[in-house]
């Protein structure tokens, strides 16, 4: 008996084995069951395989009647009992609908099913025929084009399953199904998308639940999951056995739980464009086993811990763009396996740290985008580096003269520093340097001769200050695609010849190289550049349009401030038949024999000796077929006469139209107030147009209309209420007669306001809502014959002037998108269009183009205004120009005006004002013009602080007024006491640091001073320095302005 049971037990033994072994061995043996062949046949009957974008073998090409289906690719059988158990169909070309009726249905015992990366569609998730596969344990239809939502019964009834990955899968969930959580045996899960659809929302009860019950998960993937309900701690909940964590672009927000980076098997986490999401990294307690860390768009702060000298395992970091501070710590001297370090964007200052250069394999390094100082690091001996970026910092230094070991470096990007030195020429025989940008840094000296020429593309040296001749062995490198040497000193002359070499160029940009020029040949228009797309020559000394681009099929060509002079022909025009951008401005063209190019979205001529009726000098080949893609039309400071042609309003698709400052005539078309939806700039002032302003405005895209200067006539047109994004708005020194427009109350967004030296008469409007006229700026009413009181709650309503302004003036702004027929993307640039407005201020007129957007100024000048000057115009704390002059105000001057701490220039002049000067005026530190001559004024003059620089001109007329600087003295023969100011500056105020340097100045340069002053910011040149005064002196006033209200508060 005893020898039968151990038989019997062998026997069992060895069918556990055999059952065993059938699921990890294919059997000798195929056993597919009739129904499970039929089911996959017919299956396969109703898809078709996408032949058109196939790019493999589809697996159901080997399902053949003839052969056992578990033999068939992409299909797994028990071995023991033919049944279908698994199918993998990714990737297979598949595209149809699958239905309820599906033949798939019928294989109950399948455990896994794999349909992801086909173009499979319908609402698989709610058919109930799906939920027959009770033992399906693996499911992937990632990638698909299913629809529907997912039915929170399917959750339900697929507790068994361990795997499952609905990525990008096509399926919507206003909020998943708290059912999820019901799949406590789920290992992985990835329900993420592609992008900000919403098709897939998660809520804050649903994910808490998700985190607490599913305690075997290792892998979670959210990305692009709608988690903005979730609260952050919830991920506290999730089990500490969790390897892979991946919510980049969830719109988390709040902090996130530090603890979460030392779950002690997480080797991934990704959170990477949670721009709302903060928090800090431990200071201790890593996770050791990290291999990838994508902080990259979120708002972390601190600085980077000393614990991640201890991510051993580490392979990719990325921390783009978080608000870090302080130096980056020295180490990186155990990360032996790190390929990939992104710290840009990250805020980091200091030192580089030396063992960040001994990561044997390093493949891509960024730093950019910090204020790292310091010389140069030893980056050169990193063999294993192919992308390194360096730019905007304040790294120096220079480049070494010699470098043998970055072998596979493809890109390698240092602009924005403080290089100097020469161009070695072993960055251009570097066999694998793709791409080389060393843009805005300060090298010298010419480019050194290049031996072995490698097969760079991209080479861009631009913003420094190389000079001498660029070496014939530089166009040696014929694989190079863009080139950019603009902004150097570099002189000599290329010859078409030597550039007709870089077969493969692209862009090509030499521009601001004023010692520079072509040569051409009579054979150049045998040859063209066939990918060559964009040219800039600005600033060159070319004097002729070069004829080796004749047949290049250009997009953008730049020859701007040349020496280019006569007309464009019809044989120079030749080859630019797909321009979409042409400046030709600043050089001395008479006219245009040939309009260049039908295919034109920018057309730049302005600045030019372009002579004679516009019609037969630029436009008279277009009317039969005008130009269908013309976005901006510049033509401006030319001497074009005669009228508008009206076929200028077929332009339909025109932004921007700038015919200003020639000697154009007649009327202004009545089309230009609508043929163009997406006009945003009209531009046609300084000319001799006349009569009536077109009264038929109805595009809500117009940003800026200029008419100024004319000779137009007749009431303000009504219908520019229609034009509700308008910014700009100046109509002034014409002839225009009517009262004040109440319709511009309804513009929301008017700034600029110039209706000056017209015929425009009657009260400023008394009923004011409090919304309107809210964000003038400028406000120019001169020379008018408006009249009566002045309305408290006009002043009341200008927010713009007296509440810190949360952006400067926006100016218009249009995108050219050029193709580029060799990439799957193309070229997008952004132009920004500078709108000039006059303003008198100082005793003379100024025209303001860079400044205009941060200038605040009001002038209500020569008319016939009278009463008090309001007390609420001392609100307007931001005003840097009043001009109330030659009107027939009375009364004194308001105290008030002395909180105008940014005002530059006050006239108040020819008026009947009385009273003594308010003592509060000492406090304008920044007044550089006071005019009050004319007036009634009685008293002592104050002296403190400005006063002191005004001379007999800004008081004379008032013949009450004594005291420096007139001869008259006061009462006591002492002299007056100087008025003691308002306010007493700190010690480290930022005024008067200012002012104790003006005064140090004073004695020798002040008139050197004001020159250059007046020089530099009516230029805009150089315009850093603009920029930085510019700047400074609103955050200066601020404070200023700040500190005070506190005081009197």
């Amino acid at each position: 008996m005893e020898k039968e049971i151990r038989i019997l037990c062998l026997l069992l033994a060895l069918l556990h084995f055999q059952v065993d072994c059938s699921w990890g061995f294919p059997s000798s043996s195929h056993l597919c069951l009739p129904d499970q062949k039929s089911a996959l046949l017919e299956f396969k009957s109703t898809i078709s395989i996408d032949d058109d974008y196939c790019e493999v073998y589809p697996r159901t090409n080997s399902w053949d009647r003839s052969i056992d289906c578990c033999s068939w690719e992409g299909v797994s059988c028990n071995n023991v009992t033919g049944r279908v158990i698994g199918i993998n169909l990714s990737e297979s070309c598949l595209r149809g609908s699958i239905l309820a009726n599906n033949s798939l249905f019928h294989l109950h015992h399948l455990q896994w099913l794999d349909l992801s990366s086909n173009w499979l569609d319908g609402s698989l998730l709610q058919n109930s025929s799906l939920f027959h596969l009770h033992e399906l344990q693996r499911l992937n239809l990632a990638h698909n084009h299913f629809n529907g939502p997912i039915s929170s019964e399917f959750f339900s009834r697929f507790v068994s399953l361990t795997h499952l990955n609905l990525s990008s899968s096509g399926f919507s969930a206003d909020f998943i199904p708290h059912q999820i959580s019901l799949l406590s045996n789920l290992v992985s899960l990835d329900l993420s998308i592609d992008d900000f659809s919403g098709l897939m929302r998660v809520a804050a009860q649903g994910f808490d639940m998700l985190a607490r019950n599913l305690t075997k998960l290792r892998t979670l993937v959210l990305d692009y999951v709608d988690m903005s309900g979730v609260s952050v701690t919830s991920f506290l909940n999730l089990t500490s056995s969790l390897e892979h964590l991946s919510l980049g672009f969830c719109q988390l927000h709040g902090e996130f739980p530090s603890e979460v980076f030392g779950f002690p098997y997480l080797q991934h986490i990704d959170l990477d464009g949670n721009k709302n999401l903060t928090g800090y990294l431990p200071e201790t307690n890593l996770s050791s086993a990290l291999k990838l860390l994508d902080l990259s768009g979120c708002g972390f702060r601190g600085s980077i811990p000393i614990s991640f000298g201890n991510l051993t395992q580490i392979i990719s970091i990325d921390l783009y763009g978080n608000s870090f501070e302080g130096q980056i710590p020295n180490v990186f001297g155990s990360l032996n396996k790190l390929t990939s370090l992104t710290f840009s964007s990250c805020n980091f200052s200091g030192q580089l740290p030396t063992t960040l250069f001994n990561l044997t394999k390093i493949t891509q390094l960024d730093l950019s985008h910090n204020q790292l100082s310091g010389e140069l690091p030893a980056v050169f001996n990193l063999t294993q580096i192919s992308h390194l970026d360096l730019s905007y910092n304040q790294l120096k230094g220079s480049l070494p003269n010699r470098v043998s070991e970055l072998q596979l470096l493809e890109v390698f990007c240092s602009s924005n520093n403080l290089v100097s030195g020469r161009v070695p020429s072993w960055l251009f025989t570097l066999p694998s340097l793709q791409k080389l940008d060393l843009s805005y840094n300060k090298l010298t000296g010419p480019i050194d001769r290049i031996q072995r020429p490698n097969s760079v593309q991209d080479v861009d040296l631009s913003y420094n200050n190389i000079h001498g001749a660029v070496p014939d062995s530089f166009f040696d490198l014929v694989g190079i695609s863009l080139l950019n040497l603009s902004s150097n000193n570099l002189s000599g002359v290329i010859k078409s010849d030597m550039l007709l070499k870089l077969r493969s160029l692209k862009q090509l940009d030499l521009s601001k190289n004023s010692l520079l020029s072509l040569s051409t040949s009579d054979n150049d228009g045998n040859y063209s550049f066939l990918e060559l797309e964009i040219v800039s020559l600005s600033s060159c000394s070319i004097t002729q349009f070069p004829n080796f681009f004749r047949t290049s099929g250009l997009k953008s060509l730049d020859l701007s401030n040349n020496n280019i002079s006569g007309g464009i022909s019809k044989w120079e025009a030749e080859g630019w038949e797909q321009l979409t951008m042409l400046n030709l401005s600043y050089n001395s063209l008479t006219t245009l024999e040939q309009f260049p190019g039908m295919k034109l979205e920018v057309l730049d001529l302005h600045s030019n000796m372009l002579q004679g009726p516009i019609l037969s000098t630029c436009l008279n080949l277009q009317l039969q077929n005008p130009p269908q893609f013309l976005k901006a039309f510049f033509i401006s400071e030319n001497k074009l006469t005669g009228n508008i042609p009206s076929f200028i309003c077929n332009w339909s698709l025109l932004m921007v139209l700038d015919l200003s400052k020639n000697s154009l005539s007649g009327t202004i078309p009545e089309c230009l107030g609508y043929f163009s939806s997406s006009l945003e700039v009209m531009n046609l002032q300084m000319n001799n147009f006349s009569g009536k302003i077109p009264d038929s405005f109805t595009n809500d895209r117009l940003r800026s209309l200029l008419l100024d200067a004319n000779q137009l006539d007749g009431p303000l047109p009504k219908t520019l209420a229609n034009c509700s994004s308008l910014g700009i708005l100046n109509l002034g020194n014409n002839k225009l007669i009517d009262t004040f427009p109440h319709w511009i109350a309804s513009l929301p967004g008017l700034q600029v306001l110039v209706l000056g030296f017209n015929r425009l008469h009657g009260p400023l409007p008394n009923s004011i809502a409090p919304s309107e006229f809210s964000a003038l700026r400028i406000i120019d009413l001169s020379r008018n014959e408006f009249s009566g009181p002045l309305p408290t709650q006009f002043f009341q309503n200008l927010r713009a002037m007296k509440d810190l302004p949360s952006k400067p003036l926006e100016l218009p702004r249009f995108e050219i998108y050029i193709h580029r027929s060799t990439y799957h993307s193309g070229d997008q640039y952004d132009f920004y269009y500078q709108t000039s407005v006059k303003v008198r201020t100082k005793r003379s007129e100024i025209e303001l183009v860079k400044t205009l957007a941060i200038f605040i100024a009001m002038d209500i000048s020569s008319n016939h205004f009278s009463g008090q000057i309001p007390e609420e115009l001392g609100q307007l704390i931001f005003l840097q120009m009043l001009n109330f002059s030659r009107n027939n105000f009375s009364g004194p001057i308001p105290s008030s005006l002395g909180n105008l701490a940014a005002l530059e220039s006050l006239d108040l002049s020819s008026n009947k004002l009385g009273g003594r000067i308010p003592s509060h005026l000492t406090n304008l530190t920044f007044l550089e013009a006071l005019n009050l001559s004319e007036n009634n004024l009685v008293g002592p003059i104050p002296q403190a602080n400005q006063f002191g620089t005004f001379d007999n001109d800004s008081y004379s007329g008032n013949l009450g007024l004594c005291g420096f600087p007139l001869s008259k003295q006061c009462g006591n023969p002492e002299g007056p006491k100087p008025t003691p100011p308002k306010f007493k500056e700190d010690e480290g105020s930022g005024i008067a640091f200012i002012w104790k340097l003006v005064m140090m100045g004073y004695g020798c340069g002040w008139v050197l001073g004001l020159s250059i002053g007046y020089i530099v910011f009516t230029t805009g040149r150089p315009w850093w320095f603009v920029r930085m005064v510019e700047t400074d002196f609103q955050r200066t006033v601020t404070r200023w302005i700040r500190r005070n209200q506190r005081r009197r508060n």
